[in-house]
């Protein structure tokens, strides 16, 4: 049976249009021309991060987010990021008395963001700069695995990508679930293992509830 639900953060809870296009006025390329490389490197199944070395050979993520914080310019989501679907999910699954996560590869200033969001809503919130582990690593879900209440067959983690969410939640032990937004799923969707691996595909995160439902209901 599934008894908790993890989520990944990126284009799974909270919409990145915004932050992506920060970043590309950051790097004074224009936002469609950004937006058209991060999808190119997402389709050849390159890091995102390459985007950036695409406009701005040698750029460091980490000290360009350092350098936009002393800019006034650091990065930021509020409520209006969120997906439409994720409060009511959040409520539901939550009256259906199952344990709540988030987990993502997210830095400290993104993990005080997420508490002052879901503090209320859910049990727990983890992230790669808290856990020093950032997914697809094997250390990541080891975490996960161990601050849930739950055998790791027993827990749902859900995400929008193969590479990133799926496949290494897989290898843990885990259930999986695929959500059909943002650009990696976008991408992904039609490929063999967006087909077979998942443990549930839906289009919105509303879905999940009675999804899950059913397959404790078959007694799995």
């Amino acid at each position: 049976m599934i008894r908790a639900v993890v989520f990944d953060v990126g284009e799974c809870l909270v919409d990145e249009t915004r932050e992506y296009g920060t970043w590309a006025d950051w790097l004074n390329v224009p936002r469609h021309t950004f937006a058209a490389m991060f999808g190119a490197v997402i389709a050849q199944g390159r890091d995102y991060r390459d985007v950036f070395q695409e406009f701005q050979p040698g750029f460091d993520l980490y000290s360009e987010r350092q350098k936009r914080a002393e800019a006034g310019r650091p990065e930021h989501f509020d409520e209006s990021d969120l997906y439409p679907d994720v409060r009511g999910a959040l409520r539901t699954l939550r009256a259906d008395g199952l344990w709540l996560g988030i987990a993502g590869n997210q830095t400290v200033r993104a993990g005080k963001i997420l508490r002052e969001l879901f503090s209320q809503d859910v049990d727990l919130i983890g992230t790669s700069d808290d856990w020093g582990a950032s997914k697809p690593e094997p250390e990541f879900f080891r975490r996960v695995a161990e601050v849930v209440p739950a055998e790791p067959g027993e827990i749902l983690y859900v995400g929008d990508r193969v590479d990133n969410d799926l496949r290494p939640g897989a290898a843990a032990g885990m259930k999986t679930a695929l959500v059909h937004r943002g650009p990696w799923a976008t991408i992904q969707w039609q490929s063999e293992e967006a087909e077979k691996l998942p443990t549930f595909r839906v289009e919105s995160l509303l879905e999940l509830s009675p999804s899950v439902a059913r397959f404790n209901a078959q007694g799995h």
